[in-house]
């Protein structure tokens, strides 16, 4: 993954791009207190060499080399004053020496420091490199530093609780799990090779075997909750002009993102507005009222709408409640998906002049006047969009882990019942395909690549 080698000593700008008040440089390796002390003067005197791990010094970053101005004499070129952070080996991210520098926070400043510490000895940072080195030191396995950049990434509170959870271990404990019963059974499978005449009861293969399929599928069962957790979920409202959809927004928003009318066709278009619902992050979409319009412009928008509703995780389809079914109701209820269709029976404050029977669907009352029930929606559709991950408390977030997932319930499928060769070809695959979630045993550096790619230099 990385052109240079571990044990190099490494900088780069740790903080976002753009102008804050505090911007940090981080340093780590062999040589990083040897760098630290070279571009870093304590303002009480001292030696960064001498300083413990854990401690915060106040100083000055000064550059020798740089064109700035000039400090007092001996002092170096004066660049900023700021804080210096060490950490010592093992006890920092990296399992290496580490420092990191906190100047203040504008772009020009930040580049000044970190070509300081460039010019005396240390080479620039990949993306991801300072988490491949935590990996590499046992700090973390490779689905903890997956979990490290959804943190990063994380837009939403629901991602960054998923990314928690990953982060803590959870996910890598249920892989650790599995492999444990995987190599019981395999060692079995290899007794039994090595000793036929002694013979291996299939106990010892077959129930662990079962014990981590089932483990394993209930991970693999949470990729979907686990992708909308990520990158959250998109829901379509759909309906009639007047059906009350973007008074149903508002609602389950608790603020006015949407414009309110009797006149039908006030939404041409569409809008969107971010909506939490427990634990996933959900991307609420008020979309024109389906109908036939010799209109060029609501019918765009019909037909966005239509687009819309057939991309989306999940859908609300809103009948009127208060006005008589008519057969482009039932044209709806045709044209929508209805494994991913909730049905809503808008405007419950009023007496319902239908029934769930007439419309062919089962329906759920709910009143964006009064707010009766929106609970139980929101709770429906959390429960639609967790699906069997709703008991699980670890996710499977991203494709990467996914696909080894798969691969690994597959060849354990093909175990009960085979020879034992093929047995252990099947159970090697399965462990090859776990060890390549959390980076425990051989580990190709393609996987270390597709891991770490997307990470930023810093980080």
């Amino acid at each position: 993954m990385t052109s240079g080698r571990l044990d190099d000593t490494i900088a780069a700008i740790a903080s976002a791009p753009g102008i804050g008040a505090i911007g940090i440089v981080r340093i780590a390796g062999p040589r990083a207190f040897d760098i630290a002390a070279a571009v870093f003067r304590p303002a009480g005197g001292g030696d960064v060499h001498d300083l413990p791990g854990g401690r915060v010094v106040f100083g000055r970053v000064v550059d020798t080399d740089g064109d700035v101005g000039t400090g007092a004499e001996g002092a170096g070129a004066f660049v900023d004053e700021g804080l210096l952070l060490a950490f010592r080996a093992p006890r920092s991210y990296t399992g290496q020496d580490a420092v990191e520098l906190q100047v203040h926070g504008g772009p020009a400043v930040l580049r000044t420091v970190l070509e300081a510490c460039l010019r005396r000895g240390a080479r620039a940072a990949e993306p991801g490199e300072f988490t491949l080195r935590a990996v590499a030191s046992g700090k973390l396995d490779l689905a903890q530093a997956e979990a490290v950049l959804a943190l990063v990434e994380a837009r939403s509170d629901a991602a960054r609780r998923q990314a928690s959870v990953g982060l803590s271990g959870a996910l890598s404990e249920a892989i650790d799990a599995a492999q444990r019963e995987l190599t019981s059974a395999y060692a079995a499978v290899l007794a039994s090779l090595d000793y036929p005449e002694e013979g291996v009861p299939e106990a010892q293969v077959e129930a662990p075997v079962a014990d981590a399929r089932a483990r394993l599928e209930r991970l693999l069962a949470t990729a979907t909750a686990g992708r909308y957790a990520v990158r959250g979920a998109r829901m379509a409202i759909v309906g009639r002009p007047n059906a009350g959809k973007s008074s149903l927004l508002n609602a389950l928003l608790g603020y006015e993102r949407a414009i309110v009318a009797d006149a039908p066709g006030t939404t041409r278009d569409y809008l969107e507005a971010p909506l939490e619902l427990g634990r996933v992050s959900v991307t609420a979409v008020d979309t024109a009222g389906l109908r036939a319009t010799a209109d060029a412009v609501e019918a765009h928008g019909v037909t966005r709408a239509r687009e819309l509703a057939a991309a989306a995780d999940v859908v609300l389809a809103l009948v009127d409640g208060t006005r008589p079914l008519d057969p482009e109701d039932r044209e709806v209820v045709t044209a929508l998906d209805r494994d991913r269709t909730i049905w809503v029976a808008s405007k419950a404050d009023r007496p319902r002049v239908w029934t769930a029977e007439d419309l062919g669907v089962t329906v759920r009352p709910v009143s964006s006047a009064t707010g009766a029930g929106l609970d139980a929606l929101r709770s429906e559709l959390e429960t639609r969009l967790l699906g069997d991950a709703a008991g699980e408390e670890a996710w499977v977030t991203s494709e990467r882990q996914a696909g080894a997932l798969r691969e690994a319930v597959e060849a354990l499928a093909r175990v009960p019942g085979a020879p034992a060769d093929l047995q252990g070809l099947d159970l090697e695959t399965a462990l090859r395909a776990l060890a390549r979630i959390t980076g425990r045993g051989d580990v190709a550096e393609d996987t270390l690549a597709e891991v770490f790619a997307r990470f930023c230099v810093g980080k």
